[in-house]
């Protein structure tokens, strides 16, 4: 029976081998799309889920309302709690701190090498089980001066000799002796590193001994096996007032926060996780995979049933010599499960050649491991369900048919104002507008944050970080890159302007409002900040350390700022911060050193003489005269020239910003290229729709042409029904657009509105891209010549 089954659908594939075609591309593209879409998925849930304590370990993190209304939170705490937490909480086990980025330079030898790393506490590899391939993880960080390496760093040090018992010197330094080699990191893991030193190596002012009033250091908790999580979250809840008499006036609360939620949660509205965090996206990426793939599944249907005279004799003839209805829709599920088989083949085929390109786009390593035995049953568990899917409402069809009206040709129904077949193809194109129109407000957004003004000029504007002997020799590389005409200006700050490294609250100054706990940025620049980087003055001038040097301890703010400290007159005015009385020498325009979608914060820009601050970056304004190769080339030749252990890597500020809009710029793309690969679908489907449709009409339309019918009227009545159809999907789509659109820019305080304008183009487009598929079948069908068609009649 099965081998008759088989024989059947390869005759009817080979018989119909265009509405095959169709068939098999609409649902090989709907599967690599929902495949590609599913392998991203995968990735995002299994985020640090190959700890072996996965369920025991927890972040810190803190929660307080500094304005005494709303709550902020965050993941970073005082560097004094880690021992703390191992010594108040029994049910911790081990507390371990972690300081992240940590850019040194490795030399063995000869050979000098920059790697990025973590300074953590001895226990980090107890409580993270990153898998080791040499050394003991219980020990291998317990001295001062051991180094624990990647094999792939292990690998660009020493080749291939035994790295472990080795000796790297570190920053032209100290010794370090390897004494241990960790597999290359997961891709899909939270912390990135080449290598793991001591955080007793940690220096002052890199996170370490800030006291109470720093609140940046990452701290993780692995908890005893059985313990009460209720319990321990109220002990860690007061932990901080305990030993800190402001955080008891500020009522400061901490919580832990479960390593299954970091990934995908970690979003808060006034201290409460809300419905926000990555897991959104995957949820809706989820939806839209779904989608694809029953518009995939629709068409396959659609063209079954559109096909049902063809095969209801069969089915009668088959009923006549004693076929049971089950039978039938067995062996037409049969067949809707063979085609989803070629067409797995083909999707595979089209996942593999998209991916390199998809991991580039998503910045990923997706892979389809075949050697797993899993991802087998997946692919076969797959192509079942979707050939059930598929082939299901045309089994139930098909085998209904009465064997009597079949064999007497009276099956066919008249005409309906709704029919399944309708309802399937509104369905369709309800989806792929929406997904225009969600595209489109994504790229606006997108447009709108990146076109607002930043406060300050990108243009020729880089930055190098102090590395090595740049601190020591400043005035020297300062001065040679001012006179060899390769900057206009240079200033040195504590980072790059598009990021923030210091925020905080405590401040006074005269007037200020005892209830007032306002956070507030904070920046650190020696001189010259304002002409590097083009900030503008509303009042006041810049930091200048020759002609003033008390600008030490000047302070420059922004307007937000201002508005906070309520000062009429401001120059002069003396503010209060980390134990420095700072005398304020300037008020700047508001610019963006955060995220270009929120409101501009208010910012304390510290002259030189800060206490808890660094400079760690020189930010250079490159001679627009000269082209930027050769500026970068002269500059490369001074900073080896006073820094030689350390390479030049200047960092552009124009593209350290345009960074800030690849989450975003992502997600639009994603969506453009699933509402290309839907409209796709759809309108293959409606191709097929179309050609049939047209070759049953044939006969009509040939009298219809005898009767003199024009070719526009004769294809404006094979197209108005399919365009109805499509406009009805407009005036659903349109409300769930907006809907989804508004909903998704409320995460936004700096948004676009939504235009009118957005759902006139998206359903002039949908109704433009319907009419050229099937208007291409319609006059095909229209300028045919009638005495081919009629000649037999």
């Amino acid at each position: 029976m099965f081998r008759n089954f088989f024989k059947v659908a390869y005759r009817n594939l080979l018989r119909n081998k265009g509405f095959s075609v169709i068939n098999i591309t609409g649902l090989a593209i709907g599967m690599a799309a929902a495949i590609l879409i599913f392998l991203w998925m995968q990735d995002e849930v299994s985020y640090d889920q190959f700890h072996k304590n996965k369920e025991r370990i927890y972040e810190v993190w803190n929660r307080v309302a500094f304005d005494g209304s709303k709550l902020s939170t965050w993941n970073g705490v005082s560097d004094l709690l880690g021992p703390i937490l191992e010594k108040d909480i029994p049910e911790v086990e081990r507390a371990v701190r972690v300081v992240s980025d940590k850019k040194s330079l490795f030399s063995v030898g000869e050979k000098k090498m920059i790697e990025t790393g973590c300074l953590v506490d001895t226990g980090f590899l107890q409580v993270f089980s990153f898998p080791m391939l040499k050394g003991d993880a219980s020990t291998a960080l317990n001295d001062k001066h051991a180094v624990v390496l990647t094999e792939k760093t292990a690998r660009s040090l020493f080749g291939n000799e035994d790295a472990m018992g080795k000796i790297i010197k570190v920053d032209g330094k100290d010794n370090f002796t390897v004494t241990g080699i960790l597999k290359d990191l997961p891709v899909n893991t939270r912390f990135e590193f080449n290598y793991l030193l001591s955080r007793a190596n940690l220096k002052y002012g890199e996170g370490q001994n800030l006291g109470w009033g720093d609140n940046s250091t990452p701290t993780y908790v692995l908890l005893k096996p059985n313990v009460n999580i209720t319990s321990v979250a109220l002990k860690v809840k007061g932990l901080r007032q305990k030993y800190n008499d402001e955080a008891k006036t500020l009522k400061w609360e901490m919580f832990i926060y479960p390593l299954s939620r970091w990934r995908l949660y970690s979003s808060f509205t006034n201290g409460v996780e809300d419905d926000g965090g990555r897991i959104t996206f995957v949820k809706l990426f989820g939806i839209i995979a779904g989608f694809i793939l029953l518009i995939a599944c629709i068409n396959f249907m659609n063209l079954s049933t559109a096909r049902s005279e063809k095969r209801a004799k069969e089915v009668g003839i088959r009923k006549v010599v004693g076929a049971q209805k089950g039978s039938l829709i067995g062996q037409f599920i049969g067949e809707s499960v063979f085609l989803a088989f070629l067409a797995g083949i083909v999707a595979v085929i089209i996942v593999q050649i998209s991916l390199p390109g998809y991991n580039q786009l998503i910045d990923k390593k997706l892979l389809i491991n075949f050697g797993n035995i899993y991802t087998w049953m997946a692919f076969v568990g797959f192509i079942l369900f979707v050939g059930v899917l598929a082939g299901s409402y045309p089994a139930f069809f098909l085998s209904s048919f009465q064997p009597i009206k079949v064999l007497k040709g009276t099956f066919k129904k008249a005409n309906a104002l709704l029919t399944p077949r309708k309802v399937l193809v509104v369905l369709q194109f309800t989806f792929a507008i929406v997904l225009i129109i969600c595209t489109i407000i994504i790229k606006q957004q997108i447009d709108y944050a990146r076109d607002r003004n930043t406060g300050y000029n990108k243009d020729n504007l880089v930055y190098q970080f102090m590395t090595g002997d740049i601190p020591k020799n400043y005035a020297q590389i300062k001065n040679e890159l001012l006179t060899s005409g390769v900057a206009k200006s240079i200033t040195k700050t504590n980072s790059p302007l598009t990021e923030r490294w210091s925020n905080g609250w405590g401040q006074s100054w005269e007037g200020k409002d005892p209830n007032d706990q306002t956070s507030f940025d904070r920046y650190l620049a020696d001189e010259g900040l304002g002409v590097t980087a083009g900030l503008q003055f509303v009042q006041g001038r810049d930091f200048d350390l020759e002609r003033f040097p008390t600008d030490s301890t000047g302070l420059i703010i922004n307007e937000s700022a201002l508005k906070v400290m309520k000062f009429n007159d401001p120059i002069g005015k003396k503010v209060d911060d980390l134990g420095v009385d700072w005398h304020i020498v300037g008020v700047i325009k508001d610019f963006i050193l955060t995220s270009p979608y929120e409101p501009t914060r208010p910012i304390l820009i510290c002259g030189a003489k800060s206490k808890f601050m660094t400079f760690y970056v020189v930010q250079i304004k490159l001679n627009g005269n000269n082209p930027t190769a050769k500026n970068l080339q002269k500059a490369e030749a001074i900073f080896k020239k006073y820094n030689p252990d350390y390479p030049f890597d200047p960092k552009f500020v124009d593209e350290a910003y345009a960074r800030k809009f690849e989450n975003e710029k992502t997600q639009g793309t994603l969506a453009g290229l699933f509402a290309g690969l839907t409209i796709f679908i759809s309108c293959l489907g409606l191709f097929g729709l179309a050609a049939y449709m047209a070759e049953n009409r044939i006969k009509e339309i040939g009298i219809r042409k005898v009767l003199g019918a024009s070719v526009a009227g004769i294809t404006a009545l094979l197209s108005k029904d399919f365009l109805k159809l499509v406009v009805i999907s407009f005036f659903i789509a349109a409300p769930l657009a907006w809907w989804g659109m508004y909903k998704w820019l409320q995460s936004y305080e700096y948004r676009v509105g939504i235009e009118w304008w957005v759902f006139a183009l998206a359903g002039l487009l949908s109704v433009m891209i319907a009419l050229l598929t099937v208007s291409f079948q319609s006059i095909k069908a229209a300028v045919a010549n009638p005495v081919k068609s009629l000649k037999a009649e």
